[in-house]
């Protein structure tokens, strides 16, 4: 019974399979006679690959928004980025996920080396690490300057497209939008959004808005006079259309802002690494001359010492910073901060510290109230006197309190020097001297 019950289980087996197999056979063949084939060919080419960069990129820049260190940099490039990809969230986080990625590349081991080298000299430890602060700060700068100078090289190109479509279909509108619609330039979606201008409703209310969004003046100025010979028609000037004399001139000022941002590139290659150089040489010079001269060790733990560090440090800042400022550009790095809802607004709006700013400002009507508003006015300065006065505050209360423990650092130093430091009885010369001759009876 159990033999023929076995045989029984075998066979219903073996005739489901043979049921399975002659199943598959016909579907597949109504499957080649049907579409499905060709849909399987439509598809081939559109699918992304198992990896893919861009979809790597958008998992990281989701993972780098959510770390409280990193987030600053995410936040600066996006604002930044999103001035010259306008209205493409997708290209924007891509970017800002392959600088920020390409930068921690390099910022990393050199953080790693950095710890294992210097993990037992707090001092040096630091210096480093405020000079790895700085690197990302160029290293990000440098990416988001290389990508704003390719968007102005496009531009030429793209305004030498637009000549020739005028001429073809003398409409500025038209003219736009078919050199518009090369996708692999980041100019192109900048065409696009000056075309959108063109054909809406209220162009006068969009261009104002894209004003304030534009990643240059030269797309302001192209914006502008694309609006007035829309609308008001184009002139001949000397037998040449004033539109495209125009045009010309942009590209003209154009080509002389990349010469001008290749000289200050040229110039300024490399000097802002330069310039936090001294800060690192802080250590290893210290170590030379206290292993060298052995009287210089008390001047290096002493106040006077560390108060000659301190001060180098800052003029090293100080440096950096300024020349910063003088290769800024000045395109990109344009209103990339919260200024309708910044920190200072946050701050002021809590009631007690309300109270205490309000005695700092002076009254309205006062003197010294219209010279303040008027300043703020002339340099063209998006805070208030308010904000102001909240950032003096904050400047007053953070130098208190760096200057508190640095006293009372350089004290602890100058009791220890007192209580620790054996008195010099040596003569210098004739130390060195004898140190020499023992090295060569050594040797």
């Amino acid at each position: 019974m159990d033999n023929n019950l076995l045989l029984y289980v075998m066979g219903g087996t073996m005739a489901a399979f043979v049921l399975v197999v002659i199943f598959y056979i016909i579907l597949s063949k109504k499957m080649k006679q049907s579409d499905y084939k060709q849909i399987q060919k439509l598809q081939q080419g559109t699918k992304e690959n198992a990896f893919s960069m861009e979809i790597l990129y958008q998992k990281l820049y989701l993972a780098y928004i959510k770390i409280p260190f990193l987030k600053r940099y995410v936040l600066k490039l996006r604002r930044r980025l999103e001035i010259i990809n306008i209205d493409d969230e997708y290209t924007t986080r891509k970017d800002t996920a392959r600088i920020l990625t390409r930068t921690l590349a390099i910022v990393v081991p050199v953080l790693i080396i950095t710890m294992f080298i210097a993990k037992n000299n707090f001092l040096l430890m630091c210096i480093l690490l405020i000079f790895e602060i700085f690197m990302i700060d160029t290293l990000i700068d440098g990416s988001v300057d290389k990508i704003d100078n390719n968007l102005l090289k496009e531009q030429i190109e793209f305004f030498s497209e637009i000549r020739h479509a005028y001429h073809e279909f003398n409409m500025v509108e038209e003219a736009i939008y078919q050199v518009s619609q090369d996708d692999e330039k980041n100019v192109s979606s900048q065409g696009e959004k000056i075309y959108e201008i063109l054909i809406s409703d209220d162009p006068e209310t969009e261009l104002e808005k894209y004003y304030d969004i534009a990643p240059n003046s030269f797309l302001k100025e192209f914006a502008g006079i694309s609006y007035l010979t829309r609308e008001f028609g184009d002139r001949k000037v000397d037998g040449a259309s004033l539109y495209l004399k125009n045009v010309n001139n942009i590209t003209q000022e154009m080509q002389l802002e990349i010469l001008k941002r290749d000289k200050l590139s040229y110039v300024f290659q490399s000097l802002s690494v330069i310039s936090i150089a001294p800060i690192l040489f802080l250590e290893p010079l210290r170590n030379w001359a206290v292993s060298n001269f052995s009287f210089t060790a008390n001047w290096y733990n002493g106040k006077s010492g560390m108060i000659v560090q301190i001060l180098i440090m800052i003029l090293t800042f100080v440096s950096y910073v300024l020349i910063r400022k003088l290769k800024d550009n000045g395109s990109t790095s344009i209103n990339t901060k919260n200024t309708e809802n910044p920190w200072q607004k946050k701050l002021y709006d809590k009631a007690p510290i309300r109270k205490i700013v309000n005695l700092f400002i002076p009254k309205q009507g006062t003197k010294e109230f219209r010279k303040t508003a008027q300043m703020l006015k002339d340099s063209a300065s998006p805070l208030k006197i308010e904000w102001l006065y909240i950032n003096r505050i904050c400047i007053a209360i953070i130098t208190f309190v760096a200057s508190i423990f640095i006293f009372s650092q350089l004290h602890k130093i100058a009791i220890n020097y007192v209580y620790t430091e054996p008195t010099t009885n040596y003569d210098l010369i004739r130390t060195d001297c004898l140190k020499k001759i023992k090295r060569k009876q050594w040797k």
